[in-house]
């Protein structure tokens, strides 16, 4: 009997998460241009072809801080839709877990404690801060329409408030 060589992948926890990161993200935010690939090679139809574009890969959230390691366990993912009317603001908080988010409709203000600020745009992607504490503010005319996507663990909040401190 002839043996035969199989070849496992091993590949590690973080891989497997930031690939699944990844194309949750793609997905929502509807496959724009860039990197195109066509179903089929002879197909002359627009519809159907898929396109990608990366929109963000980084290793530090938006304020230039390198991220923590990943959490040891079982991981939880999860995606949240925020939809935030104009003039709007959110009370300090911070994150324990890391997320990133894809800001669809609006313009939406993130300040940090420290008097640091980051505009973010429609079609924008941001990496949040981890462990910081900051708030977000739509100082826009229209609601901002966010997804936000967490690589948490069962029973660890996405965010934890800290209205103790006033906002301005």
């Amino acid at each position: 009997m002839k043996k035969m060589k199989v070849w496992v992948l091993t590949a590690t926890r973080p891989l497997v998460l930031t690939m699944a990161f990844c194309g949750v993200t793609a997905f929502m935010t509807g496959c724009k241009k860039a990197n195109v690939q066509e179903n089929s090679p002879q197909s002359e139809n627009a519809a159907q072809t898929v396109r990608s574009e990366e929109l963000i890969r980084t290793s530090q959230s938006w304020d230039g801080v390198e991220l923590p390691d990943y959490l040891q366990g079982r991981p939880e993912l999860v995606a949240v839709k925020y939809e935030f009317p104009a003039g709007q603001k959110l009370g300090w908080h911070h994150h324990p877990v890391m997320n990133y988010g894809v800001l669809v409709q609006g313009e939406l203000t993130i300040i940090g404690q420290d008097g640091k600020e980051k505009v973010v745009h429609e079609g924008e992607a941001v990496v949040e801060m981890v462990n910081t504490i900051h708030h977000g503010e739509n100082r826009g005319t229209k609601p901002v329409i966010l997804y936000m996507f967490y690589l948490s663990q069962d029973s660890l909040p996405l965010a934890v408030q800290h209205p103790e401190i006033p906002l301005d």
